[in-house]
Formats: C-alpha cells, sequence, structure tokens
C-alpha cells in the first residue's frame, strides 16, 4: 500500500486544538499504512493499532465537541451528530467486518481508507464551517440520535424476518443518491387531520429479485410483473410494521405511488426528511425515508395508483424503467455539481437527452453520488461554499478507486489569476459560465469523442 495523506497548511482551521488534533490523526493514519504493509504483523497488533486510532478518535471528537460548545457554535447539533454518525455506526461496522476477517489485508486497507476519507473530508467541510460561521442545515428535521437509532434497529430486523437478511446501516443520513437499477416506492398515509405522512422505499433491483424470487420461485434475472406486485405488497407490509410506531398513522388512509428516478429526485428535493436511511443487505442496498408533509401536490396525485388501473400502471412502470435502463446503459453519465438549482436545471434540460444525467448541489453530496454511481465525467463547480471544487477533486483524486475519474471545472471567474488556480488541480478541463448552456454541452460532446479512440 502506497497511500499517504498529506497535512496541508489550508486544513488548518485556525484553532490551536483542534488543528494539532487533526495533525496529529493524520499521521497515526499514515502510520497505520505503512503498519499495513507489514506482512509479519499480527492480529493482534492490528487490533491495538486500530484500538489506538479508535480512542484518539472520540477523545479528538469531544474536545472538538467541548469547544463548539464554549463558543456557543450555532451549528453544534448538526455537527455532532455528524460524529455520532461516524462513531456509533461507520466505526463499529468497520470494526465488525475486522473481526469477522480477522484483519484480512483487504479489510485492514478498507478501514482505513475509509477513516482516511472521512477525516479528510469532515476536516475541510464541517470542521470548517465551526470558524466560517456556516451551518450544515440538510438534516434539520432529522428525529433526535436515539429514534434514529431505534428506527434502524426496527428496519435491521424487519429485514432480517421478512427475507433472512444481514443488512448494516451504512449512513443515516442519506442524501437520495442513486444507486444501481433501482425501484422507487412511494406510500402517503393521510391522517385524519389532512396531514401526510410519506415513506420513499429504494430497492436495488437485485435486492428484489434475489428475496422476492426466491420466495415466489421464480428464475428471472429482471424484474417482472410478478416481482413488481410482490414487491409492492410486502412494501406495503414493511411500512404496516413500522407505522405502529406512530400512533397518529392508526387510522389512516394509504396512496401509493411508483416513482422514476428523476420523479423520486423531485420528491426527496422538497421535503427535509426526518428519517432517511441507507442500508447494505448484502443482496443489494435499500434506502428507507420518511417525512410530513401538510398536503400532497395536485399534480403528484394525478400518478397514484388506483385499484381499478393499478395492473396497466405497473405494466406501464416496468416498460418505462425498461426503456430508461436500455437508454442509460448506452449513455455516458455525466455528474453536475452546482449549488445553484437553477444551474443544474438549465444544464440538466440541455444534457439530458445525450447523457445520463445526475445531479449534486454540495460538495459533500457530490461524493455520496460518485460513491455509489459512478460517472464517467464530472462537471465539476468550482465555487461553492463549505466545500468547494478545489476540496472534492482532491478527496476524489485521494482514493484510488474514484481518483481517475475525469473532472472539468465549471467556473463563473475568467480572471487570469482564478483560471491558473484552477489548471492547477490538473483537471481534465475548464469551463466558465459565460458559455451559454449549448456552448458546454458542445464542449462535453468534444471530451467524449476525443476519449473514444481509447476503448478497446
Amino acid at each position: 500500500m502506497e497511500n499517504q495523506i498529506i497535512w496541508k497548511a489550508r486544513y488548518n482551521i485556525g484553532v490551536d486544538i483542534i488543528d494539532k488534533e487533526h495533525q496529529k490523526l493524520f499521521r497515526i493514519l499514515n502510520k497505520l499504512y505503512t503498519f499495513g504493509q507489514q506482512d509479519e504483523k499480527s492480529q493482534w497488533a492490528c487490533q491495538e493499532a486500530v484500538k489506538y486510532f479508535k480512542d484518539h478518535t472520540l477523545q479528538h471528537f469531544q474536545d472538538e465537541e467541548d469547544y463548539m460548545t464554549s463558543i456557543e457554535y450555532a451549528g453544534f447539533e448538526t455537527h455532532k451528530r455528524i460524529h455520532d454518525n461516524f462513531r456509533k455506526i461507520t466505526l463499529p461496522a468497520l470494526e465488525k467486518e475486522l473481526e469477522q476477517t480477522e484483519y484480512s489485508a483487504n479489510s485492514v486497507e478498507h478501514f482505513l481508507g475509509v477513516c482516511a476519507g472521512w477525516l479528510i473530508g469532515h476536516t475541510l467541510t464541517e470542521d470548517q464551517a465551526i470558524v466560517s460561521g456556516e451551518t450544515i442545515t440538510q438534516w434539520d428535521n432529522l428525529l433526535p440520535e436515539e429514534e434514529q437509532s431505534l428506527m434502524g434497529q426496527t428496519i435491521i430486523n424487519q429485514l432480517q424476518g421478512m427475507f433472512q437478511l444481514e443488512p448494516r446501516l451504512i449512513n443515516n443520513c442519506y442524501g437520495g443518491e442513486k444507486f444501481g437499477n433501482g425501484i422507487y416506492l412511494r406510500l402517503i398515509y393521510t391522517t385524519r387531520e389532512s396531514k401526510s405522512w410519506e415513506f420513499l422505499l429504494v430497492f436495488e433491483e437485485q435486492l428484489i429479485i434475489s428475496t422476492m424470487g426466491s420466495v415466489i420461485e421464480t428464475k428471472s434475472k429482471a424484474i417482472n410483473e410478478m416481482l413488481m406486485n410482490a414487491a409492492r405488497y410486502t412494501a406495503r407490509q414493511f411500512v404496516e410494521r413500522i407505522k405502529e410506531h406512530f400512533p397518529a398513522l392508526d387510522q389512516a388512509d394509504v396512496k401509493e405511488q411508483l416513482l422514476t428516478y428523476d420523479q423520486f429526485e423531485k420528491t426527496f428535493e422538497r421535503y427535509q426528511p426526518q428519517f432517511s436511511l441507507l442500508f447494505d443487505t448484502g443482496k443489494g442496498y435499500f434506502a428507507f425515508c420518511m417525512t410530513t408533509c401538510d398536503d400532497l401536490p395536485s399534480e403528484e396525485s394525478e400518478a397514484l395508483i388506483v385499484s381499478e388501473t393499478a395492473m396497466e400502471q405497473v405494466k406501464k412502470y416496468l416498460r418505462q424503467n425498461k426503456a430508461d435502463q436500455v437508454i442509460a446503459r448506452s449513455m455516458k453519465k455525466v455528474l453536475l455539481v452546482d449549488d445553484s438549482e437553477f444551474m443544474l436545471k438549465v444544464m440538466r434540460q440541455q444534457l439530458c437527452n445525450d447523457y445520463e444525467v445526475l445531479t449534486a448541489s454540495s460538495g459533500l453530496s457530490a461524493l455520496r453520488s460518485i460513491m455509489l454511481n459512478i460517472p464517467d465525467l464530472v462537471l465539476l463547480d468550482y465555487d461553492m461554499p463549505v466545500c468547494d471544487g478545489k476540496q472534492v477533486l482532491e478527496m476524489i483524486r485521494s482514493d484510488q478507486g474514484y481518483a481517475d475519474i475525469p473532472v472539468i471545472f465549471w467556473t463563473g471567474k475568467a480572471d487570469r489569476e482564478s483560471i491558473q488556480n484552477v489548471l492547477a488541480l490538473n483537471p481534465q478541463g475548464y469551463l466558465t459560465k459565460s458559455l451559454t448552456p449549448e456552448q458546454v454541452k458542445y464542449e462535453i460532446d468534444k471530451f467524449f469523442k476525443k476519449k473514444k479512440p481509447d476503448v478497446s
């Protein structure tokens, strides 16, 4: 393993105790990287090394939280939740993997890679926000940590009981990113007070095939009508058990909608979730999201499944889903990253006929999207708050699995100094926002045409 993470002056946030702890954690990780290369290492030595890193990390979190409390940092609760996600979910999951594989080389490398990526990303985003005065608001409506943990375990128990799976929670801040070929189901429960509770369930197709397929003994390798209907009714039963935790839903009416990914993405963006959990079931990914709202937009109610035409609606959905997948397989994936929803919408409309277009409105959501669905090109806004394009590119390049993803910067600055700063990062190119959407598309088309001779 040749990876080393190098501390850079710009990682400093200007708070001495935090900066020193960050540097120490970087040094510990580098020692662990070096240690990982030694063939003669014992399992006991690995355990001690990992414990050493974990202890220092947890102490650092506590010190950082004490500092935020001392300055009355407005984003404390959100920041602490991110810490808790790592110390209560990510670290235990990584440790379990180490123990189950008896500290194999791959699991040790996985542990170090995840920790290094998390540390760099957290240092450059949430930690920088402590002194910049900005707060992370995306997850303001998430329910308290105890309820998140309870819901996560409830879902794990349900997946184990219904499908004999061994799922693990890998993210309690799932941002709606696309993973593989998915089935998107929306269940809307309306109470007597006309308040809507929405449940968004996302199944990776291979999860439905491996679970439903084994139950009804089908040999189909793709989602068909029988599997789709089995998945629908099973999902309904799944949520029926989950909603036992919400007494307000006892007498609620339920409506159902099947969504394309584009529809799911728009729905997800409209509401801030109270639960947004992503699980790796061992057979495919599964996401569970829940939110509440006062009413359902009229244009969406028209697409709800009704019993009289349910079979035809399912057939239509499967036909559309299959057609979308066929088209997507023939298209290059372009990830658009910009904090302007308007710019994303304009460029999506310009590119969607010729490319599979993914979008992200922040550096963090871009990194999550890349991990779940590797794009062929990233068009990356250089000037974003909290985590800018430069930081996103460095995080992409720091992981061997994603280092070769082409990145073209998209910048609103065209002065000589700004362009030189962009070029110094060695992207595949840069485009200015003074270009029209048509001109941007022309440059993207040209980029892929140049790559064609390299495809064997």
